[in-house]
């Protein structure tokens, strides 16, 4: 198991490009699905779950090829409409694959899934929502099987909004018969890029980034070009990568207004942050104050940012509260932060954060999920020795080759392969 060595002490500074968006990518690539032919997707980022991924599209019938970070799908009838356990166990976002292969071909059987221990993130939704469209869905032997001879529209009221959910729903509905309204849908710019690549394979999509989705069914979807968003969690990741090393660095091939809720929480504590349409700058600062942060879903504060932006807050002065409120396992970072030195009482779905004056001291630490490997990075980046993060396969899930782009800003790091 991979670990990473971080050599603390080291200020960033300079400018670094994104990745495109994981969370974008894997619904765009299971959308693939809904239309056989060749599918071209630029941007696709290096990803140890996006590999996951193609081995499932393969397992599917896809032809699969990558030259950089293009990915074209050829996509024909699957000889098996099955996702089998042993792919999907080390990826949540397999259960997408579940609408577009019902929408097309009338059935699937899915594998329950894994991933991340952050919580219990229930598949309900899904499969309630497929019911709606007119799916029968059982549920055996660890296997969701799903048949419907003809989807038919209908309105689905999330009581929470899910993002999952929406995109699993949204897609199956775009070959449903009639019209699907979504309502309390999930707003995240990578249900819009989603959309967006719908509509361009023919899909009829309206509403993407509001409440309310609309999808009216049509008989055939074609395949298309599409170019992935950037990646809104590592630019995040990034921009406090500076702020928490007191550097000067700007985020690149980004759009700072899909983060603009950790922007704000940044400028709150006292950092000048500067925006244009496609880059984000933070500026040094040697003091900071603690500040309150709540996650929620989009426009909110992003629970994927909340463990990085604890990270921030060890440091500032005075004393922040973190409430998570999307994922309830989503604290497990807080006693890797503690063995550094943090001052953290976690309570339940709230964490209290008092700014430690003397600094954080390196130590080794284990990653427990992929949010917290990267907080447990950039803690690293500013203790004092070296800080050793032990199981950093996390970090591949979810992170194009993220020590590159930290040496290249002036981190001193390494990856131990054992």
């Amino acid at each position: 198991m991979d670990k990473m060595k971080i050599y603390g002490g080291k200020t960033l500074n300079g400018s670094i490009y994104v990745s495109g968006a994981k969370n974008s990518a894997l619904p765009i690539l299971f959308s693939t699905l809904l239309a056989q032919g060749k599918h071209t997707l630029h941007n696709v980022p290096r990803l140890a779950d996006i590999d996951s991924t193609f081995l499932l599209l393969k397992e599917l019938g896809c032809k699969v090829l990558r030259d950089g970070n293009t990915a074209t799908v050829e996509v024909s009838r699957p000889p098996s409409l099955e996702a089998t356990y042993d792919i999907v166990r080390k990826m949540r976002a397999s259960i997408l694959c579940l609408g577009p292969l019902l929408a097309h071909y009338g059935s699937a059987r899915v594998s329950l899934p894994g991933g991340c221990a952050i919580g219990t993130r229930p598949i309900d939704i899904h499969l309630d929502g497929m019911k709606e469209l007119g799916a029968e869905i059982t549920t055996q032997s660890g296997y969701v099987e799903a048949r419907a001879k003809k989807l038919v529209g209908g309105t689905i009221l999330f009581e929470n909004p899910s993002v999952g959910a929406t995109e699993n729903i949204m897609m199956a509905a775009s070959l449903a018969e009639g019209t699907t309204v979504i309502e309390n849908a999930a707003k995240e710019p990578e249900i819009v890029d989603l959309a967006n690549y719908i509509n361009k394979m023919g899909g009829r999509v309206e509403g993407a980034g509001s409440s309310i989705l609309t999808i009216v069914g049509v008989k055939k979807l074609t395949p298309s070009e599409h170019t992935i968003i950037p990646d809104r969690i590592e630019a995040g990741t990034l921009l406090i990568a500076g702020a928490i090393t007191g550097g000067e660095v700007t985020v690149k091939s980004c759009h700072p207004k899909d983060f603009e809720a950790l922007i704000l929480k940044l400028r709150e504590a006292g950092f000048k942050v500067t925006t244009t349409e496609d880059s984000a700058t933070v500026y040094p600062l040697k003091k900071w104050k603690g500040v309150d942060v709540t996650t929620a879903p989009h426009p909110g504060f992003p629970t994927d940012l909340q463990a990085q932006f604890m990270a921030l807050m060890t440091q500032g002065e005075g004393t922040s509260v973190v409430t998570e409120t999307i994922f309830e396992n989503r604290f497990m970072h807080v006693q890797e932060l503690v063995r550094l030195g943090a001052d953290i009482t976690p309570k339940t779905r709230v964490a209290v954060v008092r700014g430690v004056p003397g600094g954080l001291t390196g130590a080794p630490v284990m990653a427990t999920d992929l949010r917290a490997s990267a907080s447990l990075v950039l803690a690293g980046l500013v203790a004092k020795g070296e800080t050793t993060v032990g199981r950093i396969y996390h970090l591949d899930r979810g992170y194009e080759a993220l020590e590159n782009k930290l040496t290249q800003l002036g981190a001193r790091l390494e990856r131990l392969r054992e």
